[in-house]
């Protein structure tokens, strides 16, 4: 069969041992003589067979079978049609997030941190396979998860992010900079990074754009992405009487955010809702898988157990037919 195929081939020479058994099963036969002899067994022919004698026939072809299945099953039959896509190396990327007091604006549901995090930690749960880790940012930057497979961990991790962790303000080159120097070393072919700013560079020791040359030196492509309505978006403000919402100016840099990735080879992108944020992380998910090598291979699945099984069974059965039905003692 076109869809078949024997791993060990070779074990079918030991059916060329079955067809000296049959010769010699066949001269048996033959040459078998009663215990009594009588001058004519005329007196015989209206007598029947009995059913034992026909049963050692059975038997007989019970074992050979038996034998020609257990030879099959050594010889390994396997399937070879069915067939699988997979990915042959994955993607290393890091989420640079920006978690400054600004990020708590209500233009996004229910604020501009949180939804980044639901959209980024499903973006995690898409990609299995892919290392990915995490830098946030404000003020100054810090590695909140290494690159790793393990994102059960990750997404905890991701949970646990709240805005004031770190000193306050925007440093988007040392955010930048931080998920480089977790890139840098990787093996992996493809790496790109993911950075999430809601405003303008004013903190920090490197400039955006001299991290983004980095990032094209190390081959690193880097997505922006600018979060916050137009205009202007209710920011809460604790004051004595509790947390008033108060209209606030958004300020993003979208032209420093825009060169960064036109330097590193990404795209910069703009969310101004929750829903154009999920969009844009399914823009970047097809945009990364268009550059995995994909391969395609034949998957060999074992099929010797049951030729092995019915084997084994015809044997016992044949034994058992041999020393309880036959009555035969060797």
């Amino acid at each position: 069969m076109s869809d078949f195929e024997f791993a060990s081939p070779g074990y079918f020479w030991i059916l060329l041992v079955m067809a000296p058994m049959v010769v010699w099963y066949v001269f048996k036969e033959r040459e078998s003589r009663a215990d009594m002899q009588y001058s004519s067994l005329r007196v015989f022919r209206g007598i029947k067979r009995g059913t034992r004698a026909r049963w050692r026939h059975v038997l007989f072809a019970a074992r050979l079978s038996g034998i020609a299945l257990l030879v099959v099953a050594l010889a390994r039959p396997r399937s070879s049609n069915s067939w699988q896509e997979y990915e042959s190396e994955g993607i290393d990327i890091m989420l640079a997030l920006d978690i400054s007091t600004s990020m708590l604006a209500r233009d996004f549901s229910p604020d501009r941190l949180e939804a980044s995090k639901e959209v980024a930690t499903k973006f995690i749960i898409e990609r299995p396979r892919d290392r990915i880790g995490l830098v946030v940012f404000s003020g100054e930057s810090f590695t909140q998860s290494p690159l790793t497979t393990d994102h059960a961990v990750l997404i905890n991790v991701m949970k646990e992010i709240k805005s004031g962790m770190i000193t306050d303000g925007t440093a988007i080159g040392m955010g930048l900079a931080s998920a480089i120097n977790r890139l840098e070393d990787s093996p992996s072919k493809s790496r790109v990074i993911i950075l999430l700013t809601d405003g303008v560079n004013n903190r920090g020791s490197i400039a955006p754009v001299t991290a983004a040359e980095l990032a094209k030196t190390f081959g690193i492509r880097v997505y922006t992405i600018g979060v916050g309505t137009m205009g202007e978006a209710p920011y809460p403000v604790n004051t004595g009487y509790g947390i008033v919402l108060q209209q606030m100016e958004v300020e993003i840099d979208e032209e420093i955010l825009t060169r960064i990735a036109d330097m590193t080879g990404g795209r910069y992108f703009r969310a101004t809702d929750n829903q154009k944020l999920e969009q844009i992380y399914a823009e970047i998910d097809q945009l990364e898988k268009s550059r995995i090598e994909v391969k395609h291979f034949s998957k060999k699945d074992e099929k010797y157990f049951p030729f092995a099984l019915a084997g084994l069974l015809l044997l016992v059965a044949e034994l058992l037919g041999r020393y309880a039905l036959s009555r035969k003692i060797p």
